[in-house]
């Protein structure tokens, strides 16, 4: 599909559209030469419906057997009810959660990531509302992963998909063609009991053999499954990551992973600390029923000065059927002040995911914490009402496992993220890689495009490890500080390398996307900061890579709400009342779309 034009901001004042056209230009969006298609992938949502028009999180998996199929997810607030009067005026949000509707968009492509599909199903959702007051929602069309409402659930967000083997009688092969996976937060429904325990768990849904026909219909998948059934009353379960083991060398082939940081109390132990270790699920069943380890012991959470626990994880295979579990080991800001240095560290598992290993540190990163917010309390770089950066150094993995069959693998490791070792303002996307399971590294190399600040980054590697991709998206312009009238570029970029034996060689910007501002954005219910999520995504095939982020090229600042982010900053505390969003801003603001860029 052809991408729209950016809209330019209904800004006022000869001054500040000046300084806006001078940092908004529009570079050249091919780069290198190299075949591109650019993209929205969350083609179902409105574009002029706050926080309809929000997405942000967006997790994408190629199909390694049939690579022109590709499935997404995002946080995708599609369904949600056009921003009610009373909330936003009142409580300065667009969304309290009280309805129990979802946020777990679903997208297909099947032409390598040229066009998209969002299916339409049936569920609870707030679309037909109306917008004075907060409404309870009802059963109608939803552009989310279906059967929750059913299960007594709510698909929270926090998507990752994964593509693996059909199983048929017990035994996985391609020859049955293949099974998408969908992993995702979930939570009861307001008055049903659909989660056995804890606050916040993890569920799997599964599609089979995806046609661009068959994903349109809701039996088409099957109900989520809960996996982690046996936490404990008080557990909160976050940032979960999802792989099917997809080379048929393996002798795990088809066996699936989820793992994930597992808050088990509700109160603080030491000061800024909380019991989470890294946990991880596992299924020898094609996702009918799983197996939880705790992978880190309960007391890895993080005491003193060492830890502020292990978070956004990576699980990924080889061909030879060894899984790799990814995460970083926060640092205790309480203790050591800002910016953090944490830690990326790495686990092993040689039989399925029955046992792991001790952790092995990587490597030390600087967070890209410079400055924590007051208004939200989070890390922020483009400036205080920013958007957060919580997962911005954490890994991100892929590994030339030779799928589908795994016999030509080379098992380069490949791994990517945002990291602030040069210095506020000289923030880096770095890669590093390993050729020996993770016993070396090489690396890490900064690869980002010169005046990109990047917030978060993703790799892939062709499953014959000859070529690496890598997506990141990245404000261009300096900390602002409490500067919420300056225009604040952002923007996607995809790169690619050949991989030879001494690993990648020199990147390629093959897609170089358009700025647009950052503060037209939001989380989709509070206005008081940006938002863009925790983590980008890519995948790559033999034949072409593709990359997503989270795109403002087509929402608008509102100036209304930046007068109220400044007010209310200057506060210390969000002001009452607050703008109204569908009167008092662009139609525009706040609409986030999930971009893609496939080189398929």
């Amino acid at each position: 599909m052809i991408a729209r034009l950016p809209k330019r901001p209904r800004i006022a004042g000869l001054l500040f559209a000046l300084a806006l056209a001078s940092l908004l230009a529009f570079p050249n969006p091919a780069g290198a030469g190299n075949a591109v298609t650019n993209t929205e992938v969350s083609v179902g949502s409105p574009d002029d419906i706050a926080p309809r028009s929000h997405q942000n999180e967006p997790a994408v998996a190629v199909d390694a057997h049939n690579p022109d199929v590709l499935v997404a997810g995002s946080n995708d607030y599609i369904d949600q009810q056009a921003c009610p009067q009373d909330l936003a005026t009142q409580a300065a949000r667009c969304d309290d959660f009280s309805a129990g509707i979802g946020v777990s968009g679903v997208y297909f492509s099947f032409d390598r990531g040229e066009s998209w599909i969002q299916p339409t199903y049936t569920g609870w959702q707030a679309r037909d509302c109306g917008t004075a007051t907060v409404c309870p929602g009802s059963f109608g069309p939803i552009g989310r992963i279906p059967w929750y409402y059913e299960a007594g659930l709510i698909d929270d967000g926090d998507p990752a998909v994964a593509i693996g083997p059909k199983p048929v009688a017990g035994t996985f092969s391609w020859d049955n063609g293949s099974r998408v996976y969908y992993a995702n937060l979930t939570t009861n429904f307001p008055g049903a009991h659909g989660l056995p325990r804890g606050y916040e768990a993890v569920a799997v849904s599964r599609l089979d053999n995806p046609t661009p026909t068959s994903v349109l219909q809701k039996p088409s998948w099957n109900p989520p499954v809960i996996v982690t059934e046996q936490q404990s009353q008080t557990a909160f379960t976050d940032k979960e990551q999802i792989w099917a083991d997809n080379a048929a060398t393996s002798p795990f082939f088809g066996r699936t992973y989820v793992c994930f940081a597992e808050f088990r109390s509700n109160g603080h132990h030491n000061p800024g600390t909380e019991i989470a270790p890294l946990t991880v699920s596992v299924s020898a069943n094609g996702g009918d029923t799983w197996r939880t380890s705790q992978v880190q012991p309960a007391d890895a959470g993080g005491h003193g000065q060492g830890g502020f626990g292990s978070s956004g994880c990576t699980i990924r295979t080889d061909s030879n059927g060894v899984a790799y579990l990814f995460a970083e080991k926060f640092q205790n800001p309480l203790y050591s002040g800002l910016p953090t240095h944490g830690s990326q560290i790495m686990f092993t598992s040689t039989d399925g995911g029955f046992h792991w290993s001790k952790a092995k540190t990587l490597f030390t990163i600087t967070d890209l914490c410079f400055f924590q917010d007051p208004l939200s309390g989070r890390c922020v770089m483009d400036g205080y009402t920013g958007a957060r950066t919580d997962l911005g150094s954490a890994p991100s993995v892929d590994i030339a496992n030779g799928a589908p069959t795994g016999d030509d693998a080379t098992n380069l490791i490949v791994d990517a993220w945002a990291d602030a070792s040069g210095g506020l303002n000289h923030e880096a996307a770095r890669v590093a890689w390993s050729s020996d399971g993770g016993a070396t590294w090489h690396g890490p190399t900064a690869v980002s495009l010169a005046g990109d600040r990047p917030m978060y980054a993703a790799p892939a590697i062709s499953p014959s490890g000859d070529r690496a991709y890598v997506v990141y998206e990245a404000v261009t312009s300096p900390w602002a500080g409490d500067d919420v009238t300056t225009p604040r570029p952002w923007h996607g970029v995809f790169l690619s390398a050949p991989v030879g034996s001494t690993g990648p060689g020199a990147w390629s910007t093959v897609y170089d996307g358009p700025l647009a501002d950052l503060r037209s954005s939001f989380p989709g219910h509070r206005f008081r900061e940006e938002r863009v999520g925790d983590y980008v995504y890519a995948a790559a095939s033999r034949d072409y890579g593709v990359g997503l982020w989270i795109d403002v090229r087509n929402a608008d600042v509102c100036p209304a709400i930046q007068d109220w982010r400044a007010e209310s900053l200057a506060a210390g505390a969000p002001v009452i009342p607050a703008p109204w969003p569908l009167t008092d801003c662009p139609a525009a603001w706040g609409n986030m779309d999930v971009w893609a860029a496939t080189t398929g």
